[in-house]
């Protein structure tokens, strides 16, 4: 009997372990991988929410470009606006690329990363204003990371360079049961909905096209087969007792008539 016993618990212990090779991130030689440059920088897009803000020396000059929305916040305006309630226009890049703005009218931004777009504004402006400045950036900046990780949920962000790594670490890492060799990020596109499977336990993430992160981007972390085998258990234990339950009550039904 004791011998059937240690058997039996050898034999759970066995089954419940999960091998090294499922559940260790970067597994292979990171040496043989080239290294980044890091100069890495998204692209402003079609739906992007740009903050504007013109600097000069002369700030009257600058008012007609830092227009302020009817929208009031909490405590003081931003930028160089009026001290209103107001808060600094946002300025929605349309679907060519283009956005709309005071005296310049349309100009196109998409396609280009936040420093391309600002150093050409400038070159616009410097019609009207003498050495203007600017300062620019995307107000929509967001990724949601759904699935078996430890904090799902949409996150803003403020970081301009944002990896997939830092993503996850940010959303509490993928859960144990978070099946690692096959996460997916969604990613728009030109219009258009990508899908890219990433297995973390090789090193094809750091070479991965969304190793960094772009607006709006959607991580899932779909749970392993542990999970989904205790799901389908689960589901099947309350089937069972059910049907095991309404026998009794059908039985004892019966006795008493």
């Amino acid at each position: 009997m004791n011998r059937l016993l240690l058997i039996g618990l050898v034999g759970i212990m066995v089954s419940s372990c999960v091998s090294r090779e499922k559940i260790v991130y970067f597994q292979g030689d990171l040496e043989s991988i080239e290294q980044m440059t890091g100069d890495y920088a998204p692209v402003i897009q079609a739906d992007d929410l740009l903050i504007i803000t013109v600097f000069g020396r002369d700030q009257e000059a600058t008012k007609i470009f830092n227009q302020e929305s009817n929208l009031s916040t909490t405590g003081s305006g931003s930028g160089g606006g009026s001290g209103g309630g107001g808060k600094l226009q946002t300025y929605l890049v349309d679907q060519e690329g283009n956005i709309e703005f005071p005296v310049l009218g349309k100009v196109k931004l998409a396609g280009l990363t936040r420093i391309e777009a600002m150093d050409h504004m400038k070159t616009l402006l410097s019609r009207d204003i003498i050495d203007p400045g600017i300062a620019m950036s995307i107000s929509n900046f967001k990724i949601t990371m759904l699935g078996e990780v430890g904090k799902p949920g949409t996150y803003n962000l403020e970081d301009e360079k944002l990896t997939l790594l830092e993503a996850i670490g940010r959303a509490g890492d993928l859960t144990i049961n978070g099946e690692r060799k096959n996460v997916l990020v969604i990613r728009e596109e030109n219009g258009q909905r990508n899908f890219y499977r990433i297995d973390l336990t090789s090193n094809e993430v750091f070479t991965s096209p969304v190793y960094y992160m772009v607006q709006n981007d959607i991580v899932y972390v779909e749970p392993n087969q542990n999970k989904r085998n205790s799901s389908t258990s689960t589901v099947r234990d309350v089937s069972f007792a059910i049907s095991v339950t309404s026998f009794i009550i059908t039985i004892i039904a019966l006795i008493t008539r």
